[in-house]
């Protein structure tokens, strides 16, 4: 075995490449003849015999050497080759920050923004910057607690902001989610579980009537309301085409073919990831004979300019977002009844009143759906069987507005 004295005096001679001097456990000291000391370990995993380099001499003594020495051939009597160990240890240094929950959450985040919209990376790494990293960013993600973290989404609570509370931890799983697979193997994802611990948060869903008899309630008032054209057939449109507000609203005369009851939306003006609105389908929309007639009726008023349904000051923008709204709410409907709502109303009622087929349905809604089989629902197919449900939900919201005795309407033939 070697000696400090020993570990000081080695030298090699210049005709050679290293002199090994050699303690014991198959720990040795490398010389070279410029005088550089290094410290390796030699091992053997089956067959293959390999090196690990402990650090150099003096930075490393003989006793720290021995140590580390004893260290590695723990790892490796446990099935871990510490060559491969260290490599491990090396890569996961190359995050900036190691593996801390801000590091983490940061490389994370920015693998997502490609995929999400400017105002969406924006809130996220808001709240990321405001919930967790004051209490969790400088952490390393392995040492983090279940209920640490718990703590921090309580204190959001706290303040009243239950829905942000639960958002914080889905947002927290998701880290975890991305960060485990380069993780060791003993690791766990310390979301699971916490879900049970927060204050039940259910999703506000936007006012909405089902019940026919109190629809067609609306459907008279929404026929009486004395407001400019253009807001009332935006209206008065909502629940016949039960598209979402923003689409309605922006929809241009370009995207409309009233010869052929078509409304075709671009895909980059539907709500979808970044990458689906550039290469996705347009969303086409089948009109039934109402909405035709009320398009035709709007055009000679705003078809000289690029919106079916103008800003009342601004010509050239589309009408705001709280026009239909005030318009609801004018009427005493606005507590009951959103805009955003009117799918709601159709997809309940086109299913529980009219027995249509879910899928047609959803895919009139441009929910991205599969059938029984597992293929993809394509919104530009079965326009045949659309135009059939719209033009058969058109027909029933005449008959609720026209009578308040409510009656189902037969499913005509396919």
């Amino acid at each position: 075995m070697l000696t400090d004295l020993q570990c000081k005096n080695t030298s090699c001679p210049h005709e050679k490449k290293h002199a090994r001097f050699y303690d014991a456990g198959g720990l040795y000291l490398q010389v070279t003849p410029a005088g550089s000391k290094r410290w390796f370990l030699k091992y053997r995993i089956g067959p293959k015999e390999k090196q690990l380099a402990l650090g150099s001499y003096p930075a490393v003594g003989l006793q720290a050497a021995r140590l580390a020495r004893d260290a590695a051939k723990l790892q490796k009597a446990t099935g871990v080759d510490p060559v491969q160990a260290r490599k491990l240890e090396k890569l996961k240094g190359t995050r900036d920050g190691g593996d801390t929950f801000k590091a983490v959450a940061l490389e994370w985040h920015g693998k997502q923004v490609d995929r999400w919209s400017p105002g969406h990376a924006d809130r996220t790494k808001r709240q990321l910057e405001r919930d967790l990293f004051p209490w969790l960013g400088d952490r390393q993600m392995g040492s983090i607690e279940p209920l640490e973290l718990l703590s921090v989404l309580q204190k959001v609570e706290g303040r009243g902001a239950v829905e942000t509370a639960d958002r914080g931890l889905m947002l927290a799983r998701q880290v975890y989610e991305y960060w485990l697979p380069t993780a060791d193997k003993t690791q766990r994802n310390i979301t699971e579980g916490l879900q049970k611990r927060l204050t039940p948060y259910r999703g506000k869903n936007f006012p909405a009537i089902v019940e026919p008899h109190r629809f067609g309630e609306l459907l008279r008032a929404m026929h009486a309301y004395k407001g400019g054209p253009v807001v009332r057939t935006a209206l008065l449109l909502a629940p016949i085409l039960y598209q979402r507000p923003g689409n309605l609203r922006m929809m241009e005369w370009d995207e409309v073919d009233l010869d052929g009851a078509l409304w075709t939306i671009p895909s980059t003006k539907m709500k979808r990831m970044v990458q689906e609105k550039a290469n996705g389908d347009p969303h086409v929309v089948p009109m039934p004979t109402q909405a035709v007639a009320m398009l035709r009726e709007l055009q000679p008023l705003t078809g000289h300019g690029r919106y079916v349904f103008p800003g009342q000051r601004q010509h050239d923008r589309p009408m705001s977002d709280n026009s239909v709204r005030s318009a609801l709410y004018s009427l005493g409907y606005g507590t009951e009844q959103s805009w955003h709502g009117f799918r709601a109303s159709a997809r309940t009622m086109l299913v529980d009143q009219l027995d249509l087929d879910p899928l047609a349905i959803e895919a009139n809604l441009a929910h991205a759906v599969k059938d029984a089989n597992g293929r993809s629902y394509n919104r530009t197919k079965y326009l045949l069987k659309r135009f059939e449900q719209i033009q058969h939900w058109a027909d029933y919201l005449d008959k609720l507005k026209a009578d308040s005795s409510v009656v189902k309407l037969k499913r005509r033939a396919g």
